[in-house]
């Protein structure tokens, strides 16, 4: 969680809207055919069971008030997949750091299937 003291009070930024940041530039990115899930089928059943907001492939941690992402993502068959990686982690970045003012550390991107 990212948090920020101001002269009127606290600002608290969960890890759950920070992926939430990355994830919608991440699947506005072109060439991407989805994202990943890492979750477990346990893990999946629980988190629809609570009605808990999973974002899908993307998690999120903060130390020292800078910010480390990892996306699971699948791309589209016959798509520059370095290029599409590139692509990602500038717009993830960008939007993170203009939405919450913090630095991004690093966003680690893992190509875990190809669709057609």
């Amino acid at each position: 969680m990212l948090k920020y003291k101001n002269g009127n009070g606290d600002i608290n930024i969960s890890d759950d809207v920070i992926a939430s940041i990355a994830g919608n530039a991440v699947t506005n990115s072109y060439g991407i055919a989805g994202m990943v899930s890492k979750e477990n089928a346990i893990d999946t059943l629980v988190s629809l069971f609570k009605g808990k907001n999973t974002n899908k492939g993307i998690s999120v941690s903060v130390e020292n008030d800078e910010v480390s992402a990892v996306i699971h993502i699948a791309v589209t068959y016959g798509v520059n997949i370095m290029a599409i990686s590139e692509s990602i982690t500038h717009n993830a970045k960008y939007a993170i750091e203009s939405a919450t003012g913090f630095k991004v550390k690093e966003i680690n991107v893992f190509v875990d299937s190809i669709k057609a």
